[in-house]
Protein backbone atom coordinates (compact mmCIF):
# COMPACT_ATOMS: atom_id res chain seq x y z
CA UNK A 1 0.00 0.00 0.00
CA UNK A 2 1.06 3.58 -0.56
CA UNK A 3 1.56 5.87 2.46
CA UNK A 4 -1.74 7.54 1.62
CA UNK A 5 -3.56 4.21 1.63
CA UNK A 6 -1.85 3.13 4.84
CA UNK A 7 -2.76 6.39 6.52
CA UNK A 8 -6.37 6.12 5.38
CA UNK A 9 -6.54 2.58 6.76
CA UNK A 10 -5.18 3.67 10.15
CA UNK A 11 -7.47 6.69 10.45
CA UNK A 12 -10.55 4.76 9.33
CA UNK A 13 -9.88 2.07 11.93
CA UNK A 14 -9.55 4.65 14.70
CA UNK A 15 -12.75 6.42 13.63
CA UNK A 16 -14.55 3.08 13.64
CA UNK A 17 -13.34 2.49 17.22
CA UNK A 18 -14.70 5.88 18.27
CA UNK A 19 -18.08 5.09 16.74
CA UNK A 20 -18.18 1.65 18.36
CA UNK A 21 -16.78 2.51 21.79
CA UNK A 22 -17.58 6.20 22.36
CA UNK A 23 -21.01 6.76 20.81
CA UNK A 24 -22.73 6.53 24.20
CA UNK A 25 -20.39 9.12 25.69
CA UNK A 26 -20.82 11.39 22.69
CA UNK A 27 -24.60 11.20 23.14
CA UNK A 28 -24.26 11.92 26.87
CA UNK A 29 -22.11 14.92 26.06
CA UNK A 30 -24.68 16.02 23.50
CA UNK A 31 -27.29 15.91 26.25
CA UNK A 32 -25.17 18.29 28.31
CA UNK A 33 -24.79 20.66 25.36
CA UNK A 34 -28.48 20.49 24.51
CA UNK A 35 -29.37 21.37 28.11
CA UNK A 36 -27.04 24.37 27.97
CA UNK A 37 -28.53 25.61 24.71
CA UNK A 38 -32.09 25.01 25.95
CA UNK A 39 -31.48 27.34 28.89
CA UNK A 40 -29.87 29.92 26.58
CA UNK A 41 -26.37 29.53 27.99
CA UNK A 42 -22.98 29.03 26.32
CA UNK A 43 -20.52 26.29 25.33
CA UNK A 44 -16.84 27.06 26.01
CA UNK A 45 -14.35 24.82 24.12
CA UNK A 46 -10.71 25.09 25.21
CA UNK A 47 -7.91 23.30 23.38
CA UNK A 48 -5.31 23.46 26.11
CA UNK A 49 -2.04 23.71 24.26
CA UNK A 50 -0.31 23.47 20.90
CA UNK A 51 -2.26 21.73 18.16
CA UNK A 52 -5.10 20.91 20.56
CA UNK A 53 -6.04 24.55 20.15
CA UNK A 54 -7.49 23.61 16.77
CA UNK A 55 -10.29 21.90 18.67
CA UNK A 56 -11.42 25.31 19.91
CA UNK A 57 -11.16 26.71 16.40
CA UNK A 58 -13.17 23.80 14.98
CA UNK A 59 -16.15 24.96 17.05
CA UNK A 60 -15.59 28.68 16.45
CA UNK A 61 -18.32 30.19 14.22
CA UNK A 62 -18.04 27.14 12.01
CA UNK A 63 -20.34 26.71 9.03
CA UNK A 64 -22.82 24.07 10.17
CA UNK A 65 -21.68 24.51 13.76
CA UNK A 66 -23.52 25.60 16.87
CA UNK A 67 -23.87 29.35 17.37
CA UNK A 68 -23.79 29.67 21.20
CA UNK A 69 -20.09 28.75 21.33
CA UNK A 70 -17.54 30.99 23.04
CA UNK A 71 -14.16 29.57 21.97
CA UNK A 72 -11.17 29.97 24.25
CA UNK A 73 -8.37 30.58 21.76
CA UNK A 74 -5.40 31.83 23.73
CA UNK A 75 -2.44 33.12 21.67
CA UNK A 76 0.03 32.22 24.41
CA UNK A 77 -0.38 28.48 23.86
CA UNK A 78 -0.75 28.72 20.10
CA UNK A 79 2.08 27.49 17.89
CA UNK A 80 1.46 30.64 15.83
CA UNK A 81 4.04 32.41 17.96
CA UNK A 82 6.45 29.50 18.22
CA UNK A 83 6.14 25.90 19.43
CA UNK A 84 8.81 26.20 22.14
CA UNK A 85 7.03 29.21 23.62
CA UNK A 86 3.66 27.44 23.43
CA UNK A 87 5.03 24.31 25.08
CA UNK A 88 6.56 26.33 27.91
CA UNK A 89 3.30 28.16 28.62
CA UNK A 90 1.12 25.05 28.46
CA UNK A 91 3.39 23.62 31.17
CA UNK A 92 3.22 26.78 33.32
CA UNK A 93 1.16 26.20 36.45
CA UNK A 94 -1.42 28.94 36.93
CA UNK A 95 -1.36 30.21 33.34
CA UNK A 96 -4.70 28.63 32.40
CA UNK A 97 -6.33 30.00 35.54
CA UNK A 98 -5.36 33.52 34.50
CA UNK A 99 -6.79 32.94 31.03
CA UNK A 100 -10.03 31.43 32.29
CA UNK A 101 -10.61 34.26 34.75
CA UNK A 102 -11.22 36.58 31.77
CA UNK A 103 -14.13 34.50 30.44
CA UNK A 104 -17.73 34.68 31.74
CA UNK A 105 -18.09 30.94 32.42
CA UNK A 106 -20.73 29.92 34.98
CA UNK A 107 -22.17 26.64 36.31
CA UNK A 108 -25.02 27.11 33.82
CA UNK A 109 -22.56 26.75 30.93
CA UNK A 110 -20.33 23.84 29.87
CA UNK A 111 -16.56 23.71 29.37
CA UNK A 112 -15.09 21.31 26.80
CA UNK A 113 -11.40 20.60 27.41
CA UNK A 114 -9.63 19.28 24.32
CA UNK A 115 -6.21 17.75 24.88
CA UNK A 116 -5.19 14.31 23.65
CA UNK A 117 -2.32 13.92 26.12
CA UNK A 118 -4.25 15.17 29.16
CA UNK A 119 -1.28 15.73 31.48
CA UNK A 120 0.02 19.27 31.04
CA UNK A 121 -0.47 22.11 33.50
CA UNK A 122 -2.86 23.98 31.25
CA UNK A 123 -5.19 20.97 30.95
CA UNK A 124 -5.10 20.03 34.63
CA UNK A 125 -5.42 23.61 35.91
CA UNK A 126 -8.42 24.11 33.61
CA UNK A 127 -10.19 21.02 34.95
CA UNK A 128 -9.40 21.91 38.56
CA UNK A 129 -10.51 25.52 38.07
CA UNK A 130 -13.84 24.33 36.66
CA UNK A 131 -14.34 21.76 39.42
CA UNK A 132 -13.80 24.41 42.09
CA UNK A 133 -16.55 26.50 40.49
CA UNK A 134 -18.92 23.58 39.82
CA UNK A 135 -18.76 24.20 36.07
CA UNK A 136 -19.75 21.09 34.07
CA UNK A 137 -16.84 19.67 32.06
CA UNK A 138 -16.33 17.36 29.10
CA UNK A 139 -12.86 16.16 28.08
CA UNK A 140 -11.77 14.92 24.66
CA UNK A 141 -8.58 13.09 25.53
CA UNK A 142 -6.71 9.78 25.59
CA UNK A 143 -6.90 8.14 29.04
CA UNK A 144 -4.64 5.29 27.93
CA UNK A 145 -1.86 7.72 27.04
CA UNK A 146 -2.24 9.64 30.30
CA UNK A 147 -2.09 6.47 32.39
CA UNK A 148 1.04 5.32 30.58
CA UNK A 149 3.08 8.45 31.29
CA UNK A 150 5.42 8.48 34.33
CA UNK A 151 4.30 10.57 37.27
CA UNK A 152 7.59 12.50 37.19
CA UNK A 153 7.48 13.30 33.47
CA UNK A 154 8.55 16.91 32.90
CA UNK A 155 5.43 17.61 30.80
CA UNK A 156 3.12 16.71 33.70
CA UNK A 157 1.27 19.01 36.06
CA UNK A 158 3.05 18.85 39.45
CA UNK A 159 -0.03 17.23 41.01
CA UNK A 160 0.41 14.16 38.81
CA UNK A 161 -3.28 14.26 37.93
CA UNK A 162 -4.68 13.18 34.58
CA UNK A 163 -7.33 15.17 32.76
CA UNK A 164 -9.72 12.23 32.47
CA UNK A 165 -9.79 11.89 36.28
CA UNK A 166 -11.00 15.45 36.88
CA UNK A 167 -13.91 15.99 34.48
CA UNK A 168 -17.59 15.05 34.50
CA UNK A 169 -17.54 13.19 31.19
CA UNK A 170 -14.72 11.76 29.06
CA UNK A 171 -14.74 11.08 25.33
CA UNK A 172 -11.75 8.92 24.46
CA UNK A 173 -10.24 9.99 21.15
CA UNK A 174 -8.31 6.70 20.83
CA UNK A 175 -4.99 8.42 20.15
CA UNK A 176 -2.32 5.78 19.54
CA UNK A 177 1.02 6.04 21.38
CA UNK A 178 2.98 8.97 19.99
CA UNK A 179 0.04 10.18 17.87
CA UNK A 180 1.68 9.41 14.50
CA UNK A 181 0.72 6.14 12.79
CA UNK A 182 3.05 5.50 9.85
CA UNK A 183 6.40 3.72 10.22
CA UNK A 184 9.13 3.62 7.59
CA UNK A 185 12.15 1.38 7.38
CA UNK A 186 15.28 3.29 8.30
CA UNK A 187 13.37 5.99 10.20
CA UNK A 188 12.98 5.80 13.95
CA UNK A 189 10.24 8.39 14.40
CA UNK A 190 6.68 7.53 13.35
CA UNK A 191 5.05 9.84 10.81
CA UNK A 192 1.63 11.38 10.17
CA UNK A 193 -0.28 12.20 13.38
CA UNK A 194 -4.02 11.60 13.70
CA UNK A 195 -5.35 13.53 16.70
CA UNK A 196 -6.48 16.58 14.73
CA UNK A 197 -8.72 14.34 12.63
CA UNK A 198 -9.96 12.33 15.63
CA UNK A 199 -10.74 15.44 17.71
CA UNK A 200 -12.53 17.12 14.81
CA UNK A 201 -14.58 13.98 14.15
CA UNK A 202 -15.69 13.82 17.78
CA UNK A 203 -16.55 17.53 17.81
CA UNK A 204 -18.66 17.34 14.67
CA UNK A 205 -20.34 14.10 15.74
CA UNK A 206 -21.13 15.83 19.02
CA UNK A 207 -22.59 18.77 17.09
CA UNK A 208 -24.83 16.46 15.07
CA UNK A 209 -26.05 14.59 18.16
CA UNK A 210 -26.77 17.89 19.93
CA UNK A 211 -28.78 19.23 17.01
CA UNK A 212 -30.73 15.97 16.84
CA UNK A 213 -31.60 16.14 20.55
CA UNK A 214 -32.71 19.77 20.31
CA UNK A 215 -35.00 18.98 17.38
CA UNK A 216 -36.48 16.08 19.33
CA UNK A 217 -37.24 18.55 22.12
CA UNK A 218 -38.97 20.92 19.71
CA UNK A 219 -36.14 23.47 19.89
CA UNK A 220 -34.74 25.00 16.70
CA UNK A 221 -30.96 24.64 16.99
CA UNK A 222 -29.00 27.88 16.49
CA UNK A 223 -26.61 26.85 13.71
CA UNK A 224 -24.29 28.98 11.58
CA UNK A 225 -24.65 29.04 7.79
CA UNK A 226 -21.56 29.39 5.64
CA UNK A 227 -20.84 33.03 4.81
CA UNK A 228 -19.48 31.86 1.46
CA UNK A 229 -22.84 30.77 0.04
CA UNK A 230 -25.68 32.99 -1.21
CA UNK A 231 -27.77 34.24 1.69
CA UNK A 232 -25.25 33.11 4.29
CA UNK A 233 -24.60 36.51 5.81
CA UNK A 234 -28.30 37.25 5.99
CA UNK A 235 -29.01 33.90 7.66
CA UNK A 236 -26.40 34.60 10.33
CA UNK A 237 -27.61 38.09 11.27
CA UNK A 238 -30.10 36.73 13.79
CA UNK A 239 -27.40 34.70 15.55
CA UNK A 240 -25.05 37.68 15.60
CA UNK A 241 -27.72 39.89 17.14
CA UNK A 242 -28.52 37.24 19.74
CA UNK A 243 -25.03 36.08 20.72
CA UNK A 244 -22.49 38.78 19.88
CA UNK A 245 -23.38 40.85 22.98
CA UNK A 246 -22.47 37.82 25.15
CA UNK A 247 -19.63 36.38 23.05
CA UNK A 248 -17.25 39.29 22.69
CA UNK A 249 -14.94 37.19 20.49
CA UNK A 250 -17.59 37.42 17.72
Amino acid sequence: MTPTERYATEVTALLARIVKEESDNIRKAAGMLADVIARDRLIFPFGTGGHSLMGSEEMARRAGGLAPVYPIIDPGISVMFGPVRASALERTVGYARSVLSTYPITPQDVLIIINAYGINACSIDTAMWAKERKIPTIAITSPSFSRAMPKDLVARHPSGHNLFELVDLVIDNKMPPGDAVLKFEGLRAPVSPVTTILNAFIIEALTGETVNLLLQRGITPPVWTSSNVPGGDEANKEHMARFAPRIRWL
